[in-house]
């Protein structure tokens, strides 16, 4: 698994790391029930503390990406679709929402500002 972290991100380091293993789970990277590294393995690899790793993965558990084991580790969660579309919907509000804020700044009209969207959805 790779993952890069840098210091200059606007991000904290354990939000760096939840963004990218959560993007392999939603790109199908990481398949579901696959063991991700270790807390303390991911750490040493990418040479940050214990506690870092540990709150990324204790985010990804929270919303449902992946899930632990005692003993054994931490692994992939099944998708949910449902969960998976609505932090995707919410994701796209939140983009749309400063889109909209930027024309609205530039005087871009509603009509204008639809018009560009359809043109970037249709690629």
């Amino acid at each position: 698994m790779n993952i890069f972290i840098s210091n200059t991100s606007d991000k904290s380091l354990y939000e760096q790391i939840y963004e990218q293993i959560k993007n392999m789970i939603l790109d199908s990277t990481l398949k579901e029930g696959q063991a991700l590294p270790t807390i303390r393995g991911l750490a040493k690899d990418l040479r940050i503390s214990v506690i870092t790793t540990a709150r990324a993965y204790a985010d990804l558990e929270r919303d449902g990406y992946i899930y632990s084991v005692v003993g054994k580790g931490s692994f992939v969660a099944e998708k949910n679709k449902e969960f998976i579309r609505e932090k995707n919907l919410a994701e796209m509000e939140e983009c749309i929402s400063k889109a909209s804020d930027l024309a609205k700044r530039c005087n871009i009209s509603e009509e204008e500002f639809i018009n560009c969207v359809k043109l970037i959805y249709r690629g």
